[in-house]
């Protein structure tokens, strides 16, 4: 399912079925989820990301559709992996986007073990960096815990940065509500960690950005509660629905047709994603 709510306050906005067909306007935009309130995913939705198998198949077996996809523009593309992940977790995406013709890019950094001393610089000198090269702003796609690098980074050098594309990044609201809470805490003993769950850094986080933003998210998420997924209303910012495990969120086609949808937009011609007549297979 696509859903597509922007975080405005402007009018309705269509939604669509899983094969993305016509529907009519369902009326104004649902109001945004209370975060504060979200609770962790149960126990029983973290074993229904077993289905992230069935989504990693069905994306291997669709290869060719890609090739009717919206097609790229050569600007560079960052994609920052989830907790715990590394390189190899983002490579179908990375190569997918390379595929369709853009310049995609890992961190660099190796695997994601939280946030560590450092850490903000050299993500900011890393896009500043491919800004120069390339001579044109950066477009930050963050997966869960990257995602919050992702709007980090975009809030501290909005210059360099073309967009921002999280995927069941839980950057508002209960930061307890994930699977992967305590052992993130396990993981992160040090003298910043006060600092990073204080109620000034949360509220800092849920803050909109000021570049183009894009938050995608799925209720069928079994790790974070999807409600800390969404972003506060926002000019050039929106939140979609998708049918999607957050393991899968990397491979999903759903999602994977999404991204693309809104990397291809012109540079600074923005605008929300509102395409529910075309099928993912183009």
């Amino acid at each position: 399912m696509v859903i597509v709510q922007p975080a405005t306050d402007g009018g309705p906005m269509p939604s669509g079925t899983p094969e993305l067909q016509p529907s009519a306007p369902s009326g104004p935009a649902e109001p945004v989820p209370d975060a504060d309130a979200a609770a962790r995913p149960s126990l029983w939705d973290q074993l229904q990301e077993w289905g992230v198998m069935f989504e990693f198949t069905a994306t291997h077996l669709s290869k060719g559709l890609v090739d009717r996809w919206p097609a790229g523009d050569g600007h560079p593309v960052l994609v920052l992996p989830g907790f715990l992940a590394g390189q190899a977790s983002t490579g179908h995406m990375r190569s997918l986007l390379t595929r369709l013709g853009y310049d995609a890019h890992d961190w660099s950094m190796g695997r994601n073990y939280g946030f560590r001393e450092g850490m903000d610089e050299k993500m900011q000198n890393l896009v500043a960096e491919l800004r120069e090269r390339h001579g044109r702003p950066v477009t930050l796609i963050g997966w869960s815990l990257g995602g919050i690098y992702a709007r980090e980074i975009a809030r501290a050098v909005p210059d360099h940065v073309r967009g921002v594309i999280t995927m069941g990044t839980p950057f508002r609201g209960n930061h307890r509500a994930t699977r992967a809470f305590r052992l993130y805490q396990l993981l992160n003993r040090n003298p910043m960690s006060p600092d990073v769950f204080s109620e000034s850094a949360r509220i800092s986080r849920a803050a909109p950005l000021p570049v183009p933003t894009t938050c995608i998210y799925s209720r069928s998420d079994g790790i974070v509660a999807w409600e800390c997924c969404t972003s506060l209303p926002a000019p050039q910012t929106q939140n979609i629905e998708v049918n999607s495990t957050h393991l899968g969120f990397g491979f999903n086609l759903e999602t994977m047709y999404i991204v693309a949808s809104i990397l291809a937009q012109p540079e600074g011609q923005w605008e929300p994603y509102r395409r529910p007549h075309d099928r993912i297979a183009g």
